[in-house]
Order: structure tokens, then C-alpha cells, then sequence
């Protein structure tokens, strides 16, 4: 296989000459540099660049597309989900589910004349951009799905998303409830005592719009493999819910279509250093003359089905427009 045009960048570490690609996560183990790519669906894409520099993103024009985005579920659709999400948590069977939809447009360029616009117009701290063999993503992750520094670990969780800095009940009952859920997480792999909440239900200004995150942090248990790590977190509660076992097999009935890396992990790891965000404000293509983004929303009981829908406009809006063009 061809690996020569394959590129990421991701925090200002450009990463080029690819040597090998992996579907197992196993070989994160053997060390060096890889980008990670997990999808929502579980499938691994993990690549080991040989040559990794300090660098800007590369600068390439980006035209902008035209064709009009269809969506995934029509309002009337979503809607319908929400109240069915809200009828089963009456049912006692889960408590919050990450109800997502699928934008799709016809696109014929790469995507890093895009990522570099969002780079400008859309400055988020876990940017990246990846191409490689089958897929393209640029993306303007705001959220933090796994750092570590040796033994330390951190994950930083949204829930909570609005146009003001002002967040009502069901937004926090809903962080708090991913925490505790991430904190479950956590203890699986991290030594006993190690982990806490030293940020908790903190405001934060993104371009656009305000979200509520919260930090969860510990120390991993002595010889664990990054596989152990990855499979114990994997995937993010954030963007699934809770019970996670059970919101997964709900997301599965009702969507219908595979996000793909969209709601999964983009990142890099090297040795005992990794840097991985979660898969959201991302656009992707397969090489296939379609570029897609995803935009959801986290349902509970207190949910208005029409608010909702209008959160996912909130999050597509700004960055649809800076993929068409009406932003430079």
C-alpha cells in the first residue's frame, strides 16, 4: 500500500513518512510515533510515522463546497428519537443517551485547505488534521478524551452547550453524571485512591458558543498495556451515555448509520506520552466524493425535543459555514 502522501498534525507536531499502518491496537505497545484513529464502531486505525517535527499546520487553499448537506435524521425524525430516548429512561433501562446525526455534502478536495480554515476561524485545543490510506479528517475537537504523562492520566468531558455562558439543571445533573461515569472508567485501570475530580462543572468559551466541562484524573496501575487503557475507556462516555453498555445498544437501534470517527478518538500516542481528543466538530471523508460532519446532543428526562434539535444547529452552524465557504 501506498503510505507516501499520509500526514498528521495535531497540537504543532507534524508527522509525516509513514511506515506502517495497524488495525490492532497492540502494536501501540512496540513504541514510537503513532496517530490513533478509533471509530465509534470500535475499528482501529493506528499509523507509525517515522519523521515527527515541530510545525504549523501546512497552508493549502480551500474552496469551499456548494452542494446542500443532507441530514441523517430530518428534524421531525430527531425529535421522534428524543421522546423515544425519554420514554426508556421512564422505563428505568438508562439514564442519558448521545443522540447524533450525520451531515453529508458532495466534496472533491482535501480536506487540509479545510482544516486550515477552521485552524483560523475555529480555534479549538485538539485540533488535528490526519489523511491516510481510505480516510481524510479535519478536525476542531474542543474536547480532551485522554492525556497522559507517564503515569498520569486525564480526560476532560463536555456536557452542556450554549450560547451564553449560563447552564440550567439538566446540564449539570448531565456532566455530573458523565464524571461519575468516567470516574467508574478510571478506577479500572488506575491504582486504588488515585482518582479525583479536581475540576468540576467549569465553564469554558469556545468559538461561538460556552460548554460545561469537568476534569477526572488518576495514576495507572504499574504495567498496564495501552490496549488495557484503551478498551477499559473506549468509548468515550461523553459522546454515548449512561449506562454506557446500554446506551450503545440504543444509539444502534435508532440512528441507524455508523458515525464512523466521528464520537470516536483522534490523537496520537508515543511510548508513555499521548495526546487523544475526542471526535467531535469533525468533518471526514473515505474517498469517495462525500465529505460528512456529525453534530448530537446528550438526552435525559428533563430534554425538550425541540431544543434539542436546535443544539445540533448550534454546534454545525459556525463550522458548516466555514466548510461552505461564508466564513474565510
Amino acid at each position: 500500500m501506498d503510505y507516501s502522501n499520509s500526514t498528521f498534525w495535531m497540537a504543532n507536531r507534524l508527522a509525516t513518512e509513514c511506515v506502517e499502518i495497524s488495525n490492532d491496537p497492540a502494536c501501540l505497545d512496540k513504541g514510537g510515533f503513532w496517530a490513533v484513529v478509533n471509530t465509534f464502531e470500535g475499528e482501529w486505525i493506528c499509523a507509525r510515522f517515522a519523521n515527527v517535527i515541530s510545525s504549523k499546520l501546512p497552508d493549502t487553499n480551500w474552496q469551499g463546497v456548494s452542494g446542500k448537506w443532507q441530514s441523517s435524521q430530518t428534524q421531525e425524525e430527531f425529535e421522534s428519537n428524543v421522546n423515544l430516548i425519554k420514554e426508556r429512561i421512564a422505563e428505568g433501562h438508562i439514564y442519558q443517551v448521545n443522540l447524533c446525526r450525520v451531515l453529508t455534502t458532495a466534496c472533491q478536495q482535501s480536506l487540509l485547505g479545510l482544516a486550515g480554515k477552521l485552524q483560523k476561524n475555529n480555534p479549538a485545543p485538539f485540533a488535528s488534521y490526519l489523511k491516510l490510506p481510505g480516510i481524510e479528517i479535519a478536525s476542531a475537537s474542543p474536547e480532551l478524551f485522554l492525556e497522559r504523562n507517564g503515569e498520569v492520566i486525564k480526560t476532560t468531558p463536555i456536557k452542556g452547550t450554549s450560547k451564553v455562558d449560563d447552564f440550567g439543571e439538566k446540564d449539570r445533573a448531565e456532566n455530573v453524571m458523565i464524571v461519575d461515569l468516567m470516574r467508574n472508567d478510571f478506577g479500572a485501570i488506575c491504582k486504588p485512591g488515585s482518582v479525583d475530580v479536581p475540576r468540576l462543572l467549569s465553564s469554558e468559551s469556545h468559538p461561538g458558543l460556552f460548554h460545561l466541562v469537568s476534569d477526572i484524573t488518576g495514576r495507572l496501575s504499574a504495567g498496564i498495556s495501552w490496549s488495557k487503557i484503551l478498551t477499559s475507556l473506549l468509548p468515550a462516555g461523553s459522546i454515548s451515555g449512561a449506562p454506557k453498555s446500554s446506551a450503545l445498544k440504543l444509539i444502534k437501534e435508532i440512528e441507524k448509520i455508523d458515525r464512523g470517527p466521528y464520537c470516536g478518538v483522534i490523537g496520537w500516542i508515543d511510548n508513555d506520552q499521548a495526546l487523544l481528543s475526542v471526535g467531535i466538530r469533525i468533518f471526514w471523508s473515505q474517498n469517495d466524493g462525500r465529505i460528512n460532519f456529525g453534530t448530537g446532543a446528550g438526552i435525559t428526562w428533563q430534554s425538550d425535543a425541540a431544543s434539542e434539535w436546535e443544539e445540533t444547529q448550534l454546534k454545525a452552524k459556525r463550522l458548516i459555514a466555514i466548510a461552505s465557504g461564508a466564513i474565510f
